[in-house]
């Protein structure tokens, strides 16, 4: 048989390579200053674009999409072309991938510090970049469709139907959940509103986890892993099991994010038992990939990659049982909006994610280098105190979130909270959170010295930009099933039909879920005494998501007792129903907010944002001066805003809007003067005007201040319903 030259692009794979370790030790550093924040949280006071609420967005997106999705795109393009014995279908798509992703990067890294934001975990970009996300998305799918159809080998290994499920999931999931209607080119509203918001988000958010973090990875495991080990999948069935239970399980489960929530119940009821099921395949998979490692265990002591590889996919189990049993109803009210789910979180991140980057990135470097690995005891200390970095990191953590979900629920025989003030419980965990940096300073060190021993390995080689390769063409083979064939056999030499159930496995959770959301008004009880925000209220709720307060305070008082005696009434889905997008958050670092209107005076608030520890002692909540400038505040999109959010079915009426600069002038002008007759606050307000008389600057109005619209909306929040006191 005709033997075919061709080259294998190593180019594109060196690239990816060098970004996902450049981004990682920016994603972590940026990590471990918002860690740091939690010890000292005025560490870069009155620096609006370091601030913690601005960090905490560019860290997460830094290390999901910078660092592991470049380490991703890297793995795939590597093993993609060796496993189809076919170099990319497109040098240029290649180069668009590489290059697309890399200005996304950037221009998240400059966005997100300066604030802007659409507030929704994993894609808090806007408009312009999920257009982009987009195009980059699409060019690498159709990169890596057109080399599985020129290839050269009969069938579609394992690991590829993971990378076509990636590609699939991540496409539908992103186009869904980035639906908004643009204000400008740097601010736009969700087309959904408050529950739904709530449910296409965390379908979103639950699936990037799952087709971003976690099939990829698996596809990656099934490649290298065996590589590494030099022996074959354990199963081949159970990893044909494992890939078609795990993408059509994985997208129902969403709603266990949303649990005790105004979510109707058979949406949170769905998300539990679709998360129960999940168990099956995910260890299943564990088990295929720790199984393939039998007769090798003498080669796991002594071979760093391998270490890595046994450890992320120990992680990958962990995390998999992990989250089935967050989702249980009795655990979910134990572990939500604690310090419970950051461990849960960064044991799959560090561990399955990080891990198994590094193990890849050790396997792939000297061999497209052609030498060996600089130094095997480097890559032994890089494991070894990452190891021990994630053990630091994740169980304070866990300890963290049990003890504030117990105080939080504490009560006295007369009926009163134990712990009644949130600062409580801040108090006690303190300690846990100075350990959770050492943890995450072992763990960058590793990282530094991963980095170190890939640059000396380069240097020390010499790198192949288009690797030699040759191979048989693929026989043309009849589109029917063969005599003794198997369907899935039959199907892994049809990628197109392949592709086609995949779509529908991946879909049909979402549509069940969604659409009724969306269609059927009884989900959601409608309430007439819920008004739209007004024109200041809505610009003060534009600040709210600006400074990324959701990534500390909830706005979702679940109906437990404990709750309700700390926040007040329970949430309604009816209150969230002008909520472009809604603000549930996922952590309470401080306290919830959604009943916080009218429960203190305009000068707490105003006191609180300048200084939180002068209201609140032992506070780790940051200053908010900036907000306190005494440039006038601009409001030139308000009536572009109204008219967005009323296409959207907010009933702002065309008066409404043309009078909006006037209702911000009144409502402003009314904290103002409540502001200044406030005896808490007339003394400094007085000597703010003495001040400017002495220096002979123009005295600022107060209603021109950024700080007002916030207390305004503030001030509105949860005030729409009458509650007992």
């Amino acid at each position: 048989m005709e033997m075919q030259q061709f080259r294998y692009d190593n180019k594109i794979v060196r690239n990816f390579i060098y970004a996902s370790l450049l981004f990682g030790v920016v994603g972590m550093s940026v990590g471990l200053l918002v860690a740091f924040f939690y010890l000292f949280p005025n560490l870069t006071d009155g620096i609006p674009w370091l601030s913690y609420g601005r960090l905490r967005p560019l860290h997460t997106n830094a290390v999901i999409f910078a660092f592991v999705g470049n380490a991703v795109f890297a793995g795939v393009y590597y093993s993609l072309q060796r496993l189809l014995k076919a170099r990319m279908y497109s040098d240029f798509l290649s180069q668009v991938n590489f290059w697309g992703w890399q200005l996304i990067i950037l221009g998240a890294a400059i966005t997100l510090p300066m604030g802007i934001t659409t507030s929704k975990e994993y894609a808090e970009l806007e408009w312009p970049f999920d257009i982009a996300i987009a195009i980059v998305w699409v060019a690498f799918g159709i990169n890596m469709i057109g080399t599985i159809i020129k290839r050269r080998e009969r069938h579609i290994y394992v690991a590829i139907w993971f990378y076509i499920a990636t590609f699939v999931a991540v496409a539908l999931l992103h186009i869904v959940n980035s639906l908004a209607i643009p204000v400008s080119l740097t601010k736009s509203y969700s087309v959904y509103a408050g529950v739904q918001d709530a449910l296409v988000q965390w379908w979103y958010g639950h699936n990037a986890v799952a087709f971003f973090l976690t099939t990829p990875f698996l596809g990656l495991m099934y490649y290298f892993l065996p590589k590494a080990a030099n022996r074959p999948v354990y199963s081949y069935r159970l990893s044909i099991i494992h890939f078609w239970s795990l993408i059509f399980l994985y997208i129902w489960a969403g709603p266990h994010h949303l649990l005790y929530s105004t979510l109707p119940d058979w949406a949170q009821n769905l998300g539990v038992v679709f998360s129960i099921m999940l168990i099956a395949p995910s260890w299943g998979g564990m088990i295929n990939g720790l199984l393939t490692l039998r007769g090798a265990w003498d080669k796991v002591r002594t071979d760093a990659v391998l270490k890595f590889f046994v450890v992320g996919v120990t992680g990958y189990g962990m995390a998999t049982f992990e989250g089935p049993m967050l989702s249980l109803k009795n655990v979910n009210a134990i572990a939500h909006f604690t310090d419970w789910i950051v461990a849960h979180v960064h044991v799959g991140a560090l561990a399955w994610n990080g891990f198994m980057t590094f193990g890849m990135i050790y396997w792939i470097i000297p061999r497209i280098t052609k030498t060996k690995l600089y130094s095997e005891k480097l890559a032994n200390f890089h494991f070894w105190i990452g190891t021990l970095g994630i053990i630091l990191y994740a169980l304070p953590m866990y300890v963290a979130g049990f003890v504030q979900s117990l105080m939080w629920k504490q009560f006295n025989e007369d009926g009163t909270l134990v712990y009644g003030q949130f600062m409580d419980t801040v108090v006690e965990i303190m300690p846990m959170y100075a350990m959770r940096s050492v943890g995450g300073v072992l763990y960058l060190a590793g990282v530094l010295v991963g980095v170190y021993n890939v640059i000396k390995t380069v240097k020390a080689g010499a790198p192949v930009a288009d690797e030699e390769a040759q191979a048989a063409a693929l026989p043309t083979l009849a589109s029917n099933r063969l005599r003794n064939e198997k369907v899935h056999a039959w199907l892994e030499r049809k990628p197109v039909q392949f592709t086609i159930l995949t779509v529908v496995a991946v879909s049909i959770g979402g549509l069940i879920q969604i659409v009724p959301m969306l269609i059927v008004k009884s989900n959601i009880a409608t309430i007439t005494s819920v008004k739209p925000y007004s024109p200041l209220e809505l610009e003060g709720r534009d600040l709210y998501i600006r400074e990324g307060c959701n990534n500390c305070h909830s706005q979702l008082v679940r109906p437990f007792r404990s709750e309700v005696k700390r926040y007040g009434e329970y949430s309604k889905s009816g209150e969230y129903v002008y909520d472009h997008p809604f603000l549930w958050g996922s952590k309470r670092t401080g306290p919830d907010l959604m009943r916080v209107g009218g429960k203190y005076p305009h000068s707490w608030h105003f006191s609180h944002m300048w200084n939180p520890q002068a209201t609140t002692t032992g506070s780790i909540m940051p200053a908010y001066k900036w907000m306190f400038d005494n440039k006038k505040m601009k409001h030139d999109d308000i009536q572009k805003k109204m008219s967005v959010m009323k296409t959207l079915g907010v009933p702002y009426t065309d008066a409404d809007i043309a009078n909006a600069f006037t209702s911000i002038e009144k409502q402003a002008l009314e904290i103002e003067k409540g502001l200044e007759t406030d005896p808490n606050f007339s003394k400094s307000y007085a000597a703010s005007k003495e001040k400017a008389k002495l220096t002979g600057e123009k005295f600022v109005q107060m209603k021109d201040r950024e700080i007002v619209a916030l207390i305004a909306y503030l001030q509105r929040l949860g005030t729409d319903i009458k509650v007992k006191k």
